[in-house]
């Protein structure tokens, strides 16, 4: 890694930690700014045109969104002599919404696709997980408006469904996967914050899993899927899929399963509802491209004879889900 990278990458988690350890509105907010102007050097570093393309959009997206959230925190400010302020007014809706747009969460996900499909795997990872961090905990450390939040929830697992059809490009189909898991993110900041860092945690283990292999192997579109030559990475490419779709005994059913069980116990049966379709959905995706994967053989396929990291990544992801229950049930 180059010295320039380094720092700027140093800066950048300097800017998260701010905000997350922050004690006012303006730090955070100077916390989200150090951030942005430290990444933007990051995404625009790789000498394409689609990198520049995809950094200028992002730092417009971001500066509407900080301006929104300014302009909210300044509202908050005047407001702050009131004991009570109401969930519903007008600058909790403005906050929501500037943190909705930053997190790249549905209606608001226009810039996110086509941000990640101008960047490299390894700066989508960092928009994938890292860069979702401080907002999200300016979200929770806050007050919510549910209506809003719920409606971002259900956007989010309906339309990352419908966008993620047709889809060829692995960028493409990686954002709006996502956008579906920000659902979840979103469902998951309703009920505990204990329970969001489990799930954040499981979605960015799966996603740098995924993401390596797909940067080493260079793969951009669907069909690019073909040139994987060993057997032991297909199989493991199938696996991480699979824990991405939260498909049992996978390690990422596990939040799925505790968010699910949170929302019926507390009568919220039609946002539990379309979560499930939605990942019966981005399942029945997922194995489709699985399904590519497997079954095309050519003469390059080979037999991988022993290779740690991918008998590793197919252990974790195969008996998370049992060794976290016998976990829970010893706890």
């Amino acid at each position: 890694m180059k010295i320039y990278k380094a720092m700027f990458m140093n800066m950048v988690i300097l800017g998260t930690l701010v905000t997350a350890t922050a004690y006012s509105w303006m730090s955070m907010w100077m916390g989200l700014e150090i951030n942005l102007m430290s990444i933007i050097p990051i995404l625009s570093s790789c000498k394409s045109p689609k990198s520049a393309e995809a950094s200028l959009k992002y730092f417009i997206t971001q500066a509407i969104a900080s301006l929104l959230l300014l302009m909210s925190i300044i509202l908050l400010m005047f407001l702050s002599n009131q004991l009570n302020i109401n969930p519903k007014s007008y600058p909790i809706w403005m906050l929501n919404t500037a943190l909705l747009i930053k997190m790249g969460a549905a209606p608001f996900h226009f810039w996110f696709p086509e941000v990640l499909n101008g960047l490299s795997w390894m700066n989508c990872l960092t928009m994938m997980t890292w860069q979702k961090i401080a907002p999200m905990i300016i979200l929770m450390n806050s007050l919510m408006n549910t209506m809003l939040i719920s409606f971002s929830v259900i956007s989010s697992s309906i339309i990352s469904v419908l966008l993620i059809l047709n889809q060829t490009s692995m960028r493409k189909i990686m954002a709006y996967s996502s956008i579906n898991h920000m659902a979840w993110m979103l469902a998951s900041l309703m009920i505990s914050t204990n329970l969001w860092t489990i799930y954040f945690s499981i979605y960015s283990l799966m996603n740098i899993g995924l993401i390596l292999m797909f940067n080493l192997n260079t793969i951009k579109l669907i069909n690019q899927l073909l040139s994987l030559k060993y057997s032991m990475e297909k199989m493991t490419f199938s696996i991480l899929f699979l824990a991405l779709a939260g498909l049992p005994p996978t390690l990422g059913f596990m939040p799925k399963w505790l968010i699910i069980q949170w929302l019926s116990s507390n009568e919220l049966f039609i946002l539990g509802f379309i979560l499930i379709l939605s990942s019966i959905a981005t399942l029945f995706i997922y194995m489709s491209l699985m399904i590519t994967s497997l079954t095309t053989y050519n003469w390059q396929t080979k037999q991988k004879k022993s290779n740690f990291s991918h008998n590793y990544l197919s252990m974790i992801f195969m008996m998370g889900l049992t060794i976290s229950t016998l976990l829970s049930n010893m706890i």
